[in-house]
């Protein structure tokens, strides 16, 4: 007998007719002998719903009451899926965030997970319950409803998984797995059998939708093997797991671009140590992400400094760091809104040289202008011009052949 953790996601469960439809899936799992931990995203596009009806009753609402609201999402899908197993025959349980023992730090709309007791969700499977988890959420020490963000699901399936100790974290979605680039762009790439939690973490964190880049590190750390498969298909999907291929016969796994980005860049800040610190430090303790950051040189002790951030932290961040860019003797913040990520990834790239300049020559043979450069040892991005994504993950996807990966 097995311990499997599924997570449904919202296209999985958008309508009652495909909430039937995983319960059959789900039952086919119990009925092979599995013990079986579900977790569900809210359906279809209900999240987005009710933000919408938060901002029509008020311009800014409260953060702790839009968590509570947003909760309800999943809780909706937990409950109509518990029903739809029972209509077959099959002992299940919906439970909250909270009643499955999820506990999370005070950071509304974006917790992060402290711990797990995992002692309700042991006792239902004990009666031979089937466990229906409302993903995305969790409840603070003074127990205020939290969630965790866009793809929260994902991260509380893995995090679930990891602590029952479960065989595998099986991630339901609209795609049949991990693409070497993004199929509605490239209708050629190739799907992979396997890929490391590395690689993945990186395509997640620089724009594949396909997982949550915490779901990823998440797995990484507890050696949790997770799959990405379609709920719409029994084609086998991706495994996640701590070791590939021995032998990769190419060096880059896949081409990940992002559309959500803005740059910032404060003109004319003095270059004196503390300024950095002084520009970032209010960024971090307001739970913003920053991701590419590069000054130039200075000139006469006056240089610029440019970082990106997600373009719906825009106005938040610009409420923090024009403010200080004034206090520490900037001249202005400007912005931009019309960029894009492209990236190449790839364990292998890290100690073989020649792949930046392949990159770099791919994107110039189409006219494409580098605006921002940022690497790792296994990854190597470029902010360019949005209406050139296409363009660029195509280019790059041939360049490095990995329509036979």
């Amino acid at each position: 007998m097995a311990l499997i953790v599924q997570k449904y996601g919202g296209s999985s469960v958008a309508d009652a007719e495909k909430i039937k439809n995983v319960a059959c899936r789900i039952a086919k799992t119990k009925e092979e002998g599995n013990q079986v931990v579900v977790v569900v995203s809210a359906m279809g596009d209900t999240t987005d719903e009710l933000i919408r009806m938060a901002h029509q009753v008020s311009q800014q609402p409260q953060e702790r009451e839009l968590d509570v609201l947003l909760f309800t999402g999943e809780v909706i899908s937990s409950t109509l899926l518990a029903m739809a197993l029972g209509s077959l025959g099959c002992k299940a349980v919906s439970l909250t965030g909270a009643q499955a023992g999820i506990q999370t730090d005070s950071t509304y709309s974006r917790a992060r997970i402290l711990r797990v007791d995992p002692k309700r969700t042991v006792n239902e499977l004990a009666e031979d319950n089937i466990v229906i988890v409302a993903g995305f959420q969790g409840v603070t020490s003074n127990m205020d409803i939290t969630t965790l963000g866009r793809g929260g699901s994902d991260t509380t399936a893995v995090a679930l998984a990891a602590s029952l100790n479960a065989d595998v974290c099986q991630i339901y979605t609209d795609v049949e797995g991990v693409y070497t680039a993004d199929p509605r762009l490239v209708p050629e790439a190739s799907k992979l059998d396997k890929i490391g939690y590395e690689e993945m973490l990186e395509m997640a964190s620089y724009g594949a939708k396909v997982i949550h880049p915490r779901a990823v590190e998440l797995g990484q750390l507890y050696n949790m093997p997770i799959l990405v498969a379609s709920s719409f298909s029994d084609r086998p999907g991706t495994i996640i797991c701590k070791e590939a291929s021995m032998e990769v016969k190419n060096k880059v796994r896949g081409i990940a671009h992002d559309t959500d980005v803005a740059k910032i860049t404060v003109v004319g800040v003095p270059d004196h140590p503390g300024i950095a610190a002084a520009i970032f430090e209010p960024l971090a303790k307001a739970n913003i992400s920053v991701d590419t950051i590069v000054q130039n040189a200075s000139i006469e002790n006056i240089t610029d400094l440019t970082f990106t951030v997600a373009r719906s932290d825009l106005n938040k961040v610009m409420s923090i760091v024009e403010p200080v860019a004034k206090s520490v003797g900037g001249k202005q913040c400007v912005t931009d809104c019309t960029l894009a990520k492209v990236s190449i990834i790839g364990a292998g790239m890290q100690n073989t040289p020649g792949y930046a300049a392949r990159m770099f020559h791919a994107l110039s043979e189409q006219g494409i202008n580098i605006q921002l450069i940022t690497t790792s040892e296994i990854r190597i991005t470029c902010i360019i011009s949005e209406d050139r994504v296409k363009d660029a993950v195509r280019a790059l996807h041939k360049a490095f052949e990995l329509e036979i990966a």
